[in-house]
């Protein structure tokens, strides 16, 4: 790789450890905490990996684990193992995410796969493996939502994967074409992208102001094959992915970002919604259209992957309802890219979204502190998912609903109407 690759890798994991961690000195670090249908880091960022443990270290972190992983061990299970054994879960990675963020430390996720690895296996094992996760997972994901651990969601490169993105190039040039786009979405290349970073906070922050002192009671969106109102909850609370634990740390959740939102009243979406971007969470859903009463998805469609999508609704009850409402300017530096990158964790960021499952506790006034019962009596949804997928394009507009018969723009043709 050339000495400009370096440089940007370098600058990336200082970015990663010092803005999106925020790690603070005599904190642990637990890289590759894991997340639905992925256990760990690949192995391929192992590079990466090495250069964040070492500013970790230099840092002041008491100890720094990592949790690998390899995409054919994944994929020998679902050729090999008996198909009643999907149940099972090495329980130990969920458990020391527990014990990380009991103990107020740091967590790094690592979201990174091939799109295709399980093209054709059983969703229905797919779903239950998901299911699983999201079982073992719950208590320490509760810290986490809680605001008890300063944590961070990044991506970055595999072959596979760039292979997937960039057919139309010659194979030993993806890789290379793949870690200068996500240098470039993660305001990497800047002499000083640290500086840049805060200065792009900042203007989020800025957004999120904007709309938490209009106190809107619902949204409305309107584009082809949508027509939707969203309820908001009183006491809602606009957020970017910049956030502040229960210690005092700030930190940022997700790099690259480029959205604010809130969490809606899970008993008032009304409409119908069409997805703008396929939808990948190790299944593929192509053309997905909901329709919601009550909150409620009364019916699912989906040229592909429909089953799958109709499973994850009837996860649980909140599973069917909605959780997030996220706001993301069709300009964004991700979109300008016109890359489908088959990762929640970058496509999100293309794009104004929306999430099946579980509400964010922050985005309701004292959220954090409230038992379920309490969070679901104010409006807040709990589930164990929390699904996004895409609803944004430059043909959507967004009304801010104030009362019956009054509204204010806060999108027109997918730009913001608004001096943030």
């Amino acid at each position: 790789m050339s000495s400009d690759f370096e440089k940007n890798l370098d600058k990336y994991a200082e970015v990663i450890v010092k803005i999106g961690l925020n790690l603070q000195p005599g904190q642990r670090l637990l890289i590759g905490k894991p997340i639905i249908g992925i256990n760990g880091v690949p192995i391929e960022l192992a590079p990466l990996v090495r250069l964040i443990v070492k500013k970790a270290y230099r840092i002041g972190a008491k100890l720094v684990d990592v949790m690998w992983e390899d995409d054919q061990i994944r994929l020998y299970r679902y050729k090999y193992a008996p198909k009643d054994s999907f149940e099972e879960y090495p329980t130990w990675r969920t458990d020391g995410a527990y014990d990380i963020a009991k103990g107020g430390d740091a967590m790094l996720l690592v979201a990174a796969r091939d799109p295709d690895l399980l093209s054709e296996q059983d969703s229905n094992l797919i779903f239950t493996t998901h299911k699983t996760f999201l079982k073992y997972n719950k208590p320490a994901a509760d810290l986490r939502r809680k605001g008890l651990v300063n944590w961070l969601a990044i991506t970055a490169p595999i072959d596979r994967w760039a292979d997937k993105i960039f057919p139309a190039i010659p194979q030993n040039k993806r890789m290379a074409k793949f870690w200068d786009i996500l240098f470039d979405i993660c305001r990497i290349k800047h002499e000083d992208p640290i500086s840049i970073w805060k200065d792009h906070i900042n203007q989020l922050v800025s957004r999120c102001s904007y709309l938490n002192h209009k106190k809107y009671n619902a949204l409305h969106f309107s584009a082809p094959g949508t027509d939707l109102t969203i309820g908001l909850p009183e006491g809602h609370i606009w957020k970017s992915a910049y956030f502040t634990t229960q210690s005092g740390i700030s930190n940022i959740v997700n790099i690259p970002t480029e959205e604010i939102f809130t969490t809606p009243h899970k008993d008032k979406t009304e409409g119908i919604v069409t997805a703008t971007k396929p939808l990948f969470s190790d299944v593929l859903i192509e053309n997905l259209k909901l329709t919601f009463t009550n909150g409620k998805v009364e019916e699912a469609s989906a040229t592909k992957g429909e089953e799958y999508i109709r499973n994850i609704i009837k996860t649980d009850d909140g599973a069917s309802r909605l959780g997030e409402v996220s706001l993301v300017p069709n300009s964004s530096p991700i979109s300008q890219t016109g890359i489908l990158f088959y990762s929640i964790l970058i496509d999100e960021n293309a794009s104004c979204h929306i999430a099946l499952g579980n509400g964010i506790r922050t985005c309701l006034k004292n959220g954090e502190n409230m038992d379920e019962k309490v969070f679901s009596d104010h409006g807040g949804n709990t589930s164990l998912l929390h699904l996004d997928f895409m609803i944004g394009s430059e043909k959507l507009d967004i009304d801010g609903i104030i009362e019956e018969e009054k509204t204010e723009p806060i999108m027109r043709n997918g730009e913001w109407a608004f001096e943030g």
